[in-house]
């Protein structure tokens, strides 16, 4: 009887990133090399709600008595007992651990630091993205030995794809009996893309030997280039002549998306404000300048039908999406957007007057109304879906006089009053007044929920006026991030008394 055990590895990888081809290779080494090898996936529920798990057994042939059938291998990792983790992003190498299959004791877990934000992240109504340091110490620490470095950024700077890189690693790490040589034959025999999976392998093949992961590399800061056109340099000028040096950096990049989002002439209806807003200030207070300049271009750039439309039609998207997926230029692609504008959107997208009458109740209102209840799906790959969402897109020409940027103006014409009236009461309390603005965000659904939330919590404000804590506001805007529904901001509320 021979007491050999299996070799188990774990590939955690989403869709298109070539999971399954990494699972291939690895079965292929195996063979050619006097292993039995055994491969199996299991898929998740979706894309970032579950990547999928491809499992590989490895058992030496030479272990097995000639006469005796084949080794009976295990079709899923079970918590505690696999020897290499392969994660293709860095949420599921937390997945990975948080399963229980890296353990520290027995555990290789190679993994890349780069993210694509899960759908929990997305959704939250704050800041919900989960913070990459802490992912890669709880890793760092669950695992016997770990690897990381952003392995997209490898992949595309060798033209390959993620499973050629984590192959490289996986290489270089030298916790499989196999030699530099019968890994990179078995890309060979793979027969696509050998060039550019074996620069990708080469690449991480020294980045997976180093016994402690190397460091993100960390993007320096670039001073930007004077602008040519003379209106945005007139901006600029604005900027730095008018505003503290703390909060030059969040106005400069408010300017830059108000000029993105409209046009330069509301880029400087951006700028009056915060001069406006700074002259109206008793003390000048740098920290609430700033994080005024930074929530105002927010909510001065909502979303509304016109922006969506923007955003779905430019080439950069197209780009973007066409490099995701990894689409050769002779290939075809298409591309679906689910598009389910409530009648309230359709309302505020029309010149004020007009929204206003369609927002009232009659046949006309009711016939649109039936007509929105279902989604649309359109394709912008095609010559008539992008042209009907360039067309909406181009409505941006006349925003200034919609129904939305009357109401929004309405509101951020309040928050600012808000503000100046609480600084000259406690300045603590108006930065964390400027801060509600966090609650007001998305499109559709997402922004009616936010909005009901923001006019709930301001409405606590104004009720309590001055003898609120800043603490206080901020564990009520906490609470309403926390929950979309607002069950637990009704909860803080009636704790505090403020219902």
């Amino acid at each position: 009887m021979s007491n050999a055990q299996p070799i188990k590895v774990a590939i955690l990888a989403m869709g298109g990133e070539g999971g399954g081809v990494l699972a291939d290779w690895i079965v292929d080494l195996g063979e050619h090399n006097g292993y039995y090898a055994q491969t199996t996936s299991v898929p998740g529920v979706a894309q970032r709600t579950g990547a999928t798990i491809y499992y590989v057994e490895l058992f030496p042939r030479e272990s097995t008595d000639l006469n005796s059938r084949a080794p009976v291998l295990a079709l899923m990792p079970l918590p505690g007992d696999v020897d290499v983790v392969l994660a293709s992003e860095l949420m599921e190498a937390g997945r990975a651990v948080q399963r229980g299959l890296v353990t520290a004791d027995r555990t290789t877990l190679v993994t890349s630091t780069h993210r694509v934000y899960s759908i929990g992240e997305k959704a939250a109504m704050g800041d919900g993205r989960v913070d990459s340091d802490t992912l890669i110490a709880h890793a760092r620490q669950a695992a016997k030995r770990f690897v990381c470095f952003d392995m997209a950024e490898a992949a595309e700077a060798t033209g390959s794809v993620i499973s050629a890189v984590l192959f490289g690693a996986l290489a270089g790490t030298g916790v499989l009996p196999f030699s530099r040589k019968q890994f990179t034959e078995t890309i060979e025999r793979g027969g696509v893309g050998v060039k550019p999976s074996l620069r990708a392998f080469d690449l991480a093949y020294f980045r997976g030997g180093a016994d402690e992961p190397t460091e993100r590399e960390k993007a320096e800061l670039v001073p930007p280039a004077a602008p040519s056109h003379p209106v945005v340099a007139k901006l600029l000028e604005r900027v730095r002549a008018e505003l503290p040096p703390e909060a030059q950096t969040f106005a400069i990049e408010g300017v830059r998306r108000l000029i993105d989002y409209q046009d330069t002439t509301y880029a400087a209806f951006y700028l009056d404000r915060l001069s406006e807003l700074r002259r109206a200030f008793q003390v000048v207070d740098a920290t609430l300048l700033r994080e005024t300049a930074r929530y105002l271009a927010l909510w001065m750039s909502y979303e509304d039908t016109i922006r969506v439309a923007d955003l779905k039609t430019r080439g950069s998207r197209f780009e973007r999406v066409r490099g995701e997926v990894r689409a050769e230029e002779n290939q075809l692609l298409a591309i679906n957007e689910f598009m389910h504008p409530r009648i309230e959107e359709i309302c505020e997208t029309l010149p004020a007057a007009l929204g206003r009458w369609l927002a009232r109740p009659h046949w006309v209102h009711r016939l649109v109304r039936r007509f929105t209840q279902s989604g649309r799906v359109v394709t912008t790959s095609s010559l008539r879906g992008y042209l009907t969402l360039y067309t909406v897109s181009r409505l941006r020409g006349i925003r200034r006089s919609t129904l939305r940027y009357q109401m929004e103006n309405t509101r951020i014409e309040d928050w600012l009053e808000r503000i100046v009236e609480t600084a000259k009461l406690n300045p603590a309390l108006a930065i964390e007044v400027a801060q509600c603005q966090r609650l007001v965000k998305g499109y559709s659904d997402t922004h009616a929920r936010g909005l009901k939330n923001y006019q709930t919590v301001m409405a606590a404000v104004v009720k309590a006026g001055g003898r609120i804590a800043p603490a206080t506001l901020r564990e009520l805007r906490d609470a309403a991030l926390a929950d979309e529904h607002g069950n637990q901001l009704r909860e803080a509320l009636r704790r505090y008394a403020l219902a």
